[in-house]
């Protein structure tokens, strides 16, 4: 759907059914999670910090403070991570908020500058039990929308069977025929195995670079067919705010979600060190910085609040728009949205 007067009634009924449909969805997500003895909660979009992974970047904003005493440059959040965490401290043991929020240099068919994000936490349980919720959720969806499937082109996902599980090393062992933890990070072993599969390998490329390559080309697009399939067991480098796993500190109690080759929601058993969660922020920025030039500052705010106290919990954030995309077999994202961000067309 192009953004051009998307409002003509002969083209905003083409995409009608799908909008009533996310309507039902998002209702019935709200049921579920009143049943499950959640509060809805609602924090500000804008922050003094927006998020701190590498490679999303943010929309910032400055605001006029009273009186004229000057002008403050806050960001979009790109997540409510941070700030529903610190009502974890606060004491609110399970929560929930469907939430607008913003990334900047995203437009695809998967992708949007503004989207819907659902954002949740389990104080008190493990990353594991989200695994249950990603399955309600689905189904849920699918009651709603009055579908028996979800799909996306040729491809099609059974939405009322248990999630399969299958750890990121043994994807890469399954689909690349590589010992991912054996490669130790190091760039050189890794760059080897990702010749032998054909793949480009740039001089400057790391260990990073080659993991989401070889994510991207070879493992990906077998995901979430037949059934969901939880990626879990990251290696810890790419832990983000989630802890090492007990049984292997190599890598980190998170999993990400797909149906159909999409990833839907990515979920975490949640980080309650600050020392450790300061050491992690600052060489992010670190890397962004290098890549981008530009680094965010961190909310310490967030982690007084870690040092406070944050209990054990772990917590998930799905995308809600890829939700109905896949519930209603449509295309792009374009195709679900009530309206989209206004394009840039050249030459106007």
């Amino acid at each position: 759907m192009s953004g051009k007067e998307w409002w003509r009634p002969e083209r905003f009924g083409v995409r009608r059914p799908g909008l009533e449909a996310r309507a039902r969805i998002l209702a019935a997500l709200r049921a579920m999670f009143a049943a499950e003895g959640f509060v809805e909660v609602e924090t500000p979009c804008l922050q003094v910090s927006p998020g701190m992974e590498p490679h999303i970047m943010a929309l910032s904003a400055e605001l006029a403070e009273p009186f004229g005493a000057g002008r403050r440059r806050l960001f979009l959040h790109t997540s409510p991570e941070f700030t529903m965490k610190k009502l974890l401290v606060a004491g609110m043991p399970r929560i929930f908020q469907i939430a607008r929020v913003w990334r900047d240099g995203e437009r695809s068919p998967l992708h949007h500058p503004e989207f819907t994000m659902l954002e949740w936490y389990r104080v008190g349980q493990s990353y594991q039990r989200l695994i249950d919720d990603c399955a309600g959720l689905l189904a849920a969806a699918a009651k709603a929308a009055g579908v028996g499937e979800l799909c996306r082109g040729a491809r099609r996902c059974d939405p009322f069977a248990r999630p399969q599980r299958l750890t990121v090393a043994q994807a890469f062992g399954d689909y690349c025929g590589i010992d991912l933890l054996g490669t130790g990070e190091d760039a050189a072993a890794l760059a080897a195995e990702a010749r032998r599969l054909g793949l480009h390998v740039g001089e400057r490329d790391s260990w990073e670079d080659l993991f989401f390559r070889l994510m991207l080309e070879r493992i990906e697009p077998h995901l979430g067919d037949g059934r969901p399939l939880v990626l879990c067991e990251y290696p810890v480098s790419m832990a983000a705010l989630s802890r090492p796993c007990p049984h292997d500190p190599r890598v980190a109690e998170r999993f990400e979600l797909y149906v159909c080759g999409v990833e839907l929601a990515n979920a975490f058993g949640e980080l309650t060190d600050p020392v450790e969660q300061r050491r992690r922020f600052a060489a992010d920025m670190d890397l962004k910085e290098r890549l981008y030039g530009v680094r965010y500052p961190i909310d310490d705010d967030f982690l007084a609040a870690l040092d406070a106290g944050l209990p054990d919990s772990a917590g998930i954030a799905l995308g809600v728009d890829r939700l109905v995309m896949l519930a209603c077999g449509a295309e792009t994202l374009d195709d679900v949205l009530w309206a989209p961000v206004a394009e840039c067309v050249p030459g106007e």
